[in-house]
């Protein structure tokens, strides 16, 4: 029989066995604070739902007359303020890419001069990836292929997959600046995830198209067949609005002659001994018919005058001589120092730059996108068409990604300007997806038009392997993005958001794992041989695709595994969990916090020490004018309130 509401009330809350007293000793209830609070609500919400950016002021008819003014004066002046950041953040990004060039132009160079491994796909490809890295540039190590090709020193058919390493490459940029955002938990996991997905599209594209282009050369015959069919002329220039814009304050800090890592690969020795900093802005070429002395009269220059004088042969040849008319502008013209010293001043002032402009922007946008405002951008940037059309959604942002690519001439930037967006949540990690596939067919249009401006000879290699960056995208566009089923990369962004998100070191082993120490493996191993690369990489290949089943396995039908394999428990526990490896990065972190600064945290804790002497005596000196009385009398208080 169920217990009535009347017993449940007799019951006295003292005598329930369940409840236990609570003893007067015992310490109050903690009361968590508003952002304890916040932060336990937080962890049961969805962290990849957008957050509500709500407007905190005042409504725009509660102002009177000079609060109105003085709202718009300071939306004004925070849009003028967001407009000069992003415009440093761009040059930023722009001097980024010259220190990196700097740094390692000249072995980006060097690596591409070894042209058996070349021949190689896969060291092709991961020498595409090192060296995009290296320059910060796709545009750069494309031309620097492009370059090859011309001359005769690379066929078209080893250099698709140095132009698919160069498209993995490139998301390096937006990676760093996700890593940037790492102060909020939240929008640290959005936006790794929003830059990290760039990453997973790529790898996944060659992980299927490279194989199947060594085995059928499919790109090389279709961009073949493209230029047969079109009898294509020379164009004009691709458009230069971004470098029109950042070139007023970027050439006055610092101009490159990427000639020159140019001229490395192709094999000049003298090149070598050139610096990439240039000097001379202005200059011109003179050709002179000089008089020159040759071993023998077959030597002679033919269609000129030949001649002996002195037992001597002299002949005439045009010979060309470069001028300098005008120094350059940028503040390191007299300074004497060397590429490296350079590259290494303005790495760490640009990386400064990029963090300063991107906690601004990110602090300007929250300020800025609240109330309406917010609503009507979300709205905008992230909800579907009507029903029937819903589809062609997705379709329009690659697009819009394209086109905004083709205008600021740059994959990198337009990818990195957009990552605090999906970290602050104004634009989901769905509609970041396409937009980065657009981004990736607009920085090969400006390759195509580049490629068209190029001389009558050396057209029609250049257009193909610009053509061969083109539909390498559109390829990986079709495998992973028109069938919902497909879009794998948004969840394994999503997966690896919530990891850095928990772990936030992983972040930085992410980046030197996926584009410094794999690469240079893998390229270690082609430079070894075929024999040492098939040997060492199918069992690793083959090892982490039975990893993956098993762990897919795991989450979907655990029953046909074996009891062992239900769960990764029977190894150590270093080999399934992160939490091992996260105890010891942050006692080797908190290990430097407090020995790295010893002299600081000496003279700190001198003072700590002096101050806790000071209170010491001080307490002692109370305690000798205690009086015992009212020690007893408050102790008599204490048990009688006990009782």
């Amino acid at each position: 029989m169920a217990p009535t509401a009347e017993a449940h009330l007799a019951t006295p809350p003292e005598l329930d066995a369940d409840r236990p007293v609570k003893d007067a000793t015992e310490p109050e209830p903690r009361s968590y604070t508003a952002a304890e609070e916040s932060e336990s609500e937080s962890e049961e919400e969805d962290p990849w739902d957008l957050p509500e950016l709500r407007d905190t002021g005042e409504k725009w008819s509660d102002l009177d007359t000079k609060g109105k003014v003085l709202r718009v004066l300071k939306t004004i002046v925070k849009f003028v303020l967001l407009v000069g950041l992003l415009y440093v953040f761009v040059c930023s990004l722009d001097i980024l890419s010259s220190a990196f060039q700097l740094v390692g132009g000249k072995a980006a160079g060097d690596i591409f001069q070894d042209n058996a491994v070349l021949s190689n796909p896969v060291a092709g490809l991961v020498i595409g990836v090192l060296v995009t890295v290296l320059v910060q540039s796709s545009s750069t190590s494309s031309s620097i292929v492009v370059s090859m090709v011309s001359s005769g020193l690379l066929e078209v058919k080893s250099a698709v997959p140095i132009i698919m390493g160069a498209n993995i490459g490139t998301s390096v940029t937006n990676t760093i600046v996700a890593v940037m955002q790492a102060g909020d938990r939240n929008e640290f996991r959005r936006a790794f995830a929003g830059a990290t997905v760039h990453d997973f599209f790529n790898w996944l594209s060659v992980l299927v198209l490279l194989p199947l282009e060594w085995a059928s050369g499919f790109l090389y015959k279709l961009t073949e067949l493209v230029i047969d069919s079109f009898n294509i002329q020379s164009g004009a220039d691709a458009p230069e609005l971004l470098k029109v814009i950042t070139e007023p304050l970027t050439k006055n800090i610092i101009e490159l002659d990427t000639s020159v890592i140019r001229d490395i690969a192709t094999g000049d020795p003298a090149a070598r001994n050139k610096s990439l900093i240039k000097i001379w802005c202005k200059t011109q070429k003179v050709t002179n018919l000089v008089n020159i002395s040759v071993p023998g009269l077959a030597n002679c220059t033919p269609d000129a005058l030949c001649w002996t004088e002195d037992n001597e042969v002299w002949t005439q040849e045009n010979q060309t001589e470069t001028l300098n008319l005008k120094k350059c502008t940028h503040m390191f013209v007299y300074a004497d120092l060397p590429d490296l010293a350079v590259g290494l001043i303005l790495l760490a002032l640009s990386l400064l730059a990029l963090c300063t402009c991107l906690i601004l922007i990110v602090k300007l946008l929250n300020s800025m996108l609240k109330g309406q405002v917010a609503v009507v951008i979300k709205k905008v940037l992230n909800t579907d068409f009507p029903f029937p059309f819903a589809w062609l959604t997705g379709y329009l942002a690659i697009l819009v990604g394209a086109g905004m690519t083709f205008i600021v001439q740059s994959s990198s930037v337009f990818t990195s300007a957009i990552t605090p967006l999906v970290g602050i949540g104004v634009i989901s990690i769905e509609r970041a997806y396409p937009l980065t596939l657009g981004s990736n067919i607009g920085t090969t249009t400006t390759a195509i038009l580049a490629a068209l401006a190029s001389p009558g000879e050396t057209l029609a290699n250049s257009l193909q392997i610009s053509l061969c960056h083109f539909f390498f995208n559109i390829c990986g566009i079709l495998l992973w993005y028109p069938i919902p089923f497909t879009r794998i990369p948004i969840r394994m962004a999503k997966a690896l958001g919530d990891r850095t998100a928990k772990y936030r070191w992983f972040a930085a082993l992410y980046l030197v794992l996926c584009f410094l120490l794999f690469p240079l493996s893998v390229l270690g191993l082609s430079i070894a041989g075929w024999q040492v690369l098939v040997g060492v990489g199918v069992p690793v290949v083959v090892f982490a695709i039975a990893v993956v089943i098993v762990n897919i396995m795991q989450n979907r039908c655990p029953r046909f595994l074996p009891s062992f394999l239900r769960s990764w428990d029977f190894l150590p526990k270093p080999l399934h969990s992160f939490k091992p490896w996260d105890r010891v990065v942050t006692a080797g972190m908190t290990f430097c916090r407090t020995r790295c600064c010893c002299c600081c945290k000496c003279c700190k804790e001198k003072e700590k020490d002096e101050e806790t002497d000071d209170i010491k005596t001080k307490d002692r000196s109370l305690e000798m004018y205690d009086n015992p009385t009212l020690t007893i009398e408050d102790e008599a208080k204490i048990i009688a309130t006990h009782l």
